[in-house]
């Protein structure tokens, strides 16, 4: 999308976010080459702060290729930041109701008018401990295979410096950098053609979270872990730990209990039976 075709919201979104922006972050910003100078194409993009989504549309604005996020739906509905999302026509996402595929609809019908659809394949801020991308959720997928459309797999960091994970109070000093790094196209073309069953979906999205690691792991200079964080793992695995020590606590006071239960009594019976030697002692 030219830049004369950004339109009056975005840029005066920009007048208002970038000023505190270039205050406080430095820029990394490599791979723009990436970005297509025409057509339609989807951003892929790690989460890793709330301050996140603000620094990036910073990157890709400076690319005069501005992206239409998918957000939550009640973004959209009143005062400023409401009209903004709409000026810019960003995409409500419509959670657990009957709306929920208008979504999907809208970014493919953006793709397909040939403008840029950035999914946080996420779903929200990652919850690895160590900042790494989590497994993804098949949307970006679905709407890539359906419009055989170019992917471009973009990392991002240092913005989770100024405003950490779930944080809400900012860490301002010293200045930080935020680096984006972004890659050439994912190859999704093995999975043209295919049946979008949830299995092709599934594998496409961990090709892609791959390919987003990937760059994670050049700007940072290590290695992710080899299995990715799954929320959805984690979350049975942490059931499974706290019946375990449901169960584990439970069985420490069976014993407690019986032992109590005997040191009741036997007070009871060393006192009867004191009185039956004082009775025979008597007797004598």
């Amino acid at each position: 999308m030219p830049r004369r075709r950004i339109g009056f919201w975005y840029r005066f979104a920009a007048v208002i976010c970038k000023p505190p922006l270039v205050v406080l972050l430095k820029r990394d910003w490599r791979g723009m080459e990436h970005i297509p100078a025409a057509g339609g194409f989807i951003t892929v993009v790690n989460h890793n702060s709330y301050a996140d989504p603000f620094a990036y549309a910073h990157f890709q604005y400076n690319t005069g290729r501005v992206p239409r996020f998918l957000a939550k739906s009640g973004l959209f509905k009143k005062g400023f930041v409401g009209a903004a999302m709409r000026g810019t026509r960003q995409i409500p996402v419509y959670r657990e109701s009957t709306d929920a595929l208008s979504a999907f609809r809208a970014a493919i019908d953006a793709v397909e008018r040939g403008e840029c659809v950035a999914f946080y394949p996420e779903g929200t801020i990652t919850r690895d401990p160590n900042g790494w991308p989590m497994t993804g959720k098949t949307g970006a997928a679905r709407v890539a295979l359906k419009t055989k459309c170019p992917v471009i797999p973009v990392a991002q960091w240092g913005a989770n410096e100024l405003l950490p994970p779930y944080a809400k109070k900012p860490h301002l000093f010293p200045r930080k950098t935020h680096h984006v790094l972004a890659g050439p196209p994912v190859d999704l073309s093995p999975f043209y053609g295919k049946d979008m069953t949830a299995e092709v979906l599934k594998e496409a999205t961990e090709v892609i979270m791959a390919a987003i690691t990937r760059q994670l792991e050049e700007i940072r200079g290590e290695r992710a872990p080899e299995t990715p964080y799954d929320p959805k793992r984690e979350r049975v695995e942490q059931r499974r730990r706290t019946e375990a020590q449901t169960q584990a606590r439970a069985q420490a006071e069976v014993p407690a209990q019986a032992g109590a239960q005997g040191r009741a009594v036997d007070p009871a019976g060393r006192e009867a039976a004191g009185q039956f030697g004082q009775e025979e002692g008597q007797g004598q």
